[in-house]
């Protein structure tokens, strides 16, 4: 069962696809705790910057996650669009509603998310999230 909704009414190339796809597969990751898919999917550049402007890196964003500091519950991904920087870049922009508890407050927040990927030896990974 998925927790990720993808709200969206155009069709997708398969190389747009396969970013999209990994970008679901990084939020039902988040959602479902498993560490050994989040340390797959983030590279080892990966930061994420909150919405409050703090950054963390990926083992502290993952750390994070693992101890309960950060929830995920639900994530609605509405509308994204795939940009291309070439062969081995490409950004998602959406919005992605998240049903979550953070630092303790629990609710349900829309992000307007730029998620960058980078593809390395033929696969993606997630390499930054600005929301």
């Amino acid at each position: 069962m998925s927790d990720v909704e993808l709200i969206c009414e155009k069709s997708f190339s398969n190389a747009d696809e396969e970013i999209l796809n990994r970008f679901i597969e990084f939020q039902q990751a988040l959602i479902d705790k498993d560490e050994d898919k989040l340390n797959e999917i983030i590279d080892e550049s990966y930061q994420l910057v909150h919405m409050s402007g703090k950054t963390q890196s990926k083992s502290e964003f993952i750390g994070e996650v693992m101890d309960g500091t950060l929830n995920y519950y639900k994530s609605e991904i509405g509308e994204p669009t795939i940009l291309w920087g070439d062969n081995n870049a490409a950004s998602l922009i959406a919005d992605v509603t998240l049903t979550a508890k953070v630092y303790g407050a629990r609710g349900k927040w829309t992000l307007n998310t730029v998620a960058t990927f980078i593809k390395i030896d033929g696969v993606w990974y997630f390499g930054k999230w600005d929301n």
